[in-house]
């Protein structure tokens, strides 16, 4: 999800929920501690350069349990960092703690801000000398009909 998105949807709210990947939601009483901007600068496994930069946003719970972050209050949250850090329209990426940091995308199902897993990836596939997946094929998926028969299809 893109900040223009979520600036979009924030209006229409009247809370704000994050749902974990396992369905559970952080905590109603969650603050977001930070608004950033990163840019990660690498080299991949085959030489290239690249470069990401995402919005962040970390989530935290405190001892706090009266507090709940209105669609309003982090709205201007977000305008104050593009104005302060000059962030634009980068996809966002959210960071919360479980039993370790995660860093997770961001969607939104019509209801609920949904924290989804980030995956790993070779990004020089071509280049790792990874075979490719061999194509599963399940037995019962293919044609009965005898490849030996005298209208069959082998020959």
């Amino acid at each position: 999800m893109k900040l223009s998105e979520i600036k979009s949807i924030l209006p229409n709210l009247e809370t704000v929920a994050f749902q974990l990947p396992n369905g559970t939601f952080v905590p109603e009483h969650f603050h977001v501690t930070e608004v950033g901007l990163i840019t990660k600068n690498f080299i991949d496994c085959g030489g290239t350069v690249r470069k990401e930069t995402v919005v962040n946003f970390q989530l935290w719970n405190a001892n706090d349990f009266n507090h709940r972050l209105k669609p309003k209050k982090l709205l201007n949250i977000i305008e104050l960092s593009e104005k302060v850090l000059g962030i634009t329209d980068f996809e966002i990426e959210v960071e919360y703690q479980d039993t370790t940091i995660g860093k997770y995308n961001l969607s939104f199902n019509g209801k609920n801000f949904e924290l989804v897993n980030k995956q790993t990836a070779c990004l020089a596939i071509d280049q790792c000398g990874i075979p490719a997946e061999k194509q599963k094929v399940r037995l019962s998926d293919m044609t009965n009909e005898p490849c030996c028969a005298p209208d069959g299809n082998c020959c």
